[in-house]
């Protein structure tokens, strides 16, 4: 008669041998997971690290890759992501122009570095014109 064994260690144990079952487990956890059905959509953690400031704020007038248009870059914050667009709504709201938060950098149209240069100060920063 032959018996039918469900699991490897079924057939460990007919020989007289024992499976330790830890090394065997997946000890690494799948990070690709984005669905369970006991906890239905899983967000993953997303660590951001702010890149730390020297002490200055950078503004710079650049035209490239604009089309000719000017914009104000001010790089060198040390901010978090909050704090950036925050400030940049503080900024833009000062000069009366558009502008944007793209990574770390924060971007405002127009030629309006002195403005800019008053509301950094306002706010703390040393501040550094960059470029001509």
């Amino acid at each position: 008669m032959t018996k039918t064994f469900s699991s490897l260690s079924d057939l460990a144990s007919a020989f007289g041998k024992s499976i330790d079952d830890t090394t065997h487990q997946d000890t690494k956890h799948d990070e690709a997971l984005v669905y369970s059905t006991t906890d239905g959509r899983i967000t993953q953690t997303k660590n951001v690290a702010v890149t730390p400031s020297d002490g200055f704020a950078k503004v710079r007038r650049e035209t490239k890759g604009r089309k000719g248009k000017g914009v104000v870059t001010i790089t060198g914050l040390g901010l978090d992501n909050k704090a950036l667009k925050e400030l940049a709504k503080k900024l833009k709201k000062t000069c009366g122009t558009g502008g944007s938060v793209v990574g770390e950098i924060i971007e405002v149209q127009g030629d309006k570095r002195e403005e800019i240069k008053a509301v950094l100060e306002k706010n703390g920063f040393k501040v550094k014109f960059i470029g001509g």
